[in-house]
């Protein structure tokens, strides 16, 4: 199996437009918002979330050029975490892919057709089928399972309808490698050490790096329960990722999602080293993982 890290950003991407902050005027690289895509064979591609960067992100892969017939694309369809509008944008566009296939859990799917109509607006350019997530299915040979993971819903949200809202895959090739893609986790829940249990690699919410950061001189004006409402697990801490993956070594852990707060986006900065010391990474958009 092989994983595309299309982007690594949170919401907004690196550095944000409308941000002055000290991380996004420090000329470090920039970095689109997050979305990785997934192939069992190399030919075959499948997004997890679909970023309003994705035009951009397509054309930066080779792996995903168009081709060999003047319509034809690797592009066969996206799996979706969430309902946030940085994880669902990107499908509008997709518009003019036709028969792509799209799962999602049954809420955010909900979100699409009554708060946000995204599936009504692309069904006007050609026939997608949408899917709910199950506890398992298959996608061109390779197997998923989920882990709900939060009941976080998007700001647009008007029609409350029952979770999970948030959703952490795990995708199983038969011939080997195991990849577990969680970019939003509110926080570790017990069954998560289980799920990556046998996992290759795990790529992981790295969002923030502090539980303060948004408080903090980095980011004047933003309370910690705001950034706690956000629905993101800090790399550091008491109770970060960095102590729950310390529970797995030789286990391969990439962050992603990383907000334009995050000193973790500098490579030279002391919490980057700590992030390597912990036994992860933070790598950059555009890498390619053969798991």
């Amino acid at each position: 199996m092989k994983a595309l890290l299309l982007g690594t950003a949170a919401g907004g991407g690196f550095p944000q437009w409308n941000c002055a902050c000290r991380m996004c005027k420090a000329g470090l690289p920039p970095r689109t918002q997050d979305c990785i895509a997934i192939s069992a064979d190399g030919e075959g591609w499948y997004l997890i979330n679909a970023s309003p960067d994705i035009r951009a992100q397509i054309l930066a892969a080779k792996q995903l050029a168009p081709g060999p017939g003047p319509r034809d694309t690797p592009i066969r369809g996206a799996l979706l975490t969430d309902a946030e509008l940085d994880h669902t944008l990107g499908l509008t566009m997709l518009r003019e892919g036709a028969g792509l296939r799209v799962w999602a859990p049954a809420a955010v799917l909900h979100a699409l057709q009554h708060d946000f109509p995204l599936q009504e607006i692309v069904s006007r350019y050609g026939a997608w089928n949408w899917q709910p997530v199950t506890s398992a299915f298959e996608v061109d040979g390779l197997q998923v399972s989920i882990l709900p993971i939060s009941d976080k819903q998007p700001k647009y949200v008007r029609y409350t309808v029952n979770g999970p809202w948030v959703v952490a895959y795990k995708i199983t090739d038969p011939a080997g490698g195991i990849l577990v893609y969680a970019p939003c986790l509110k926080t570790w829940p017990p069954e998560f050490d289980s799920f990556i249990a046998d996992a290759s690699c795990v790529i992981l919410d790295g969002t923030f790096y502090s539980p303060d950061e948004m408080s903090s001189t980095t980011a004047k004006g933003i309370d910690t329960k705001a950034q706690h409402a956000m629905g993101h697990i800090p790399i550091a801490g008491p109770d970060g990722s960095l102590t729950h993956i310390a529970r797995h070594p030789g286990k391969r852990f990439l962050f992603t999602h990383l907000n334009n707060t995050n000193p973790v986006l500098d490579p030279d900065s002391p919490e980057h080293q700590a992030v390597l010391t912990g036994g992860a990474e933070a790598p950059p958009d555009g890498i390619e993982l053969s798991i």
